[in-house]
């Protein structure tokens, strides 16, 4: 199936057709692409490799993904825009930083996406043409690394904890922020509560702290006279 709109009957771009199910780069990728960081990243990689070798068959050299696929995986972690998640590599791109050939880009690739590793969307953009001939061609894949549960497992099992979810990094940091604001609207004795919690040693520190801050309070005000003294001439 071909694009139709603003488009001739055969459209090529270097006697190659726009693939089906391709979408307008730049419009496609909102709801695709999502914000990572270097931690999550890490994790998919290690269960990755992790996973190539627990699925590897007896006396296989290679597993379900295949050393090209680690490969990609690994240059895809250096790729990746943790702020935004975009990730966008040519295959002509991966082929030369990799110095491997299409077909085993492509196979790594797929053998990824088979086994929940990463997905993509195709995607064509505008030719620039006025005249007859392609309106649009095809461009790289917007790419998207992910988890797959049967690998998350093993990360488990061999004691290496699972990345939180951003969601919920988000809400933490913005607790966090919260209890330092209120910390900062309160006296030192309703702080040192707080902190500590209300027990015998929390209201002793409390009582501490209220009483150095009268002491300080007191010698600010007496190295500081409110008023100035008449003096006689």
């Amino acid at each position: 199936m071909l694009l139709k709109a603003n488009l001739p009957a055969s459209p090529k771009r270097n006697g190659s057709l726009v693939r089906r199910h391709s979408r307008a780069a730049g419009r496609c990728e909102g709801g695709f692409w999502r914000r990572t960081n270097q931690q999550e990243v890490r994790q998919i990689l290690l269960a990755a490799r992790r996973y190539e070798l627990a699925e590897r068959e007896p006396g296989s050299r290679n597993g379900p993904l295949g050393s090209v696929a680690i490969e990609v995986l690994q240059l895809f972690a250096n790729l990746v825009d943790f702020r935004t998640g975009r990730l966008e590599p040519s295959i002509d791109t991966l082929m030369h930083k990799l110095r491997r050939s299409r077909d085993a880009v492509v196979r790594a690739l797929k053998a990824l996406r088979d086994h929940g590793f990463l997905d993509w969307l195709r995607r064509y953009e505008p030719t620039g043409n006025t005249g007859r001939g392609p309106q649009v061609k095809q461009t790289s894949n917007a790419y998207r690394l992910s988890l797959p549960e049967r690998a998350r497992r093993l990360l488990w099992r061999m004691g290496v904890k699972s990345p939180l979810p951003e969601d919920y990094e988000l809400e933490r940091q913005a607790k966090s922020e919260l209890i330092e604001a209120f910390r900062g609207s309160v006296n030192i004795e309703e702080r040192t509560l707080f902190d500590v919690g209300d027990t015998p040693l929390g209201r002793a520190l409390a009582r501490l702290g209220k009483s150095i801050n009268q002491r300080e309070s007191a010698r600010q005000t007496e190295s500081h006279p409110s008023f100035i003294p008449y003096e006689k001439r």
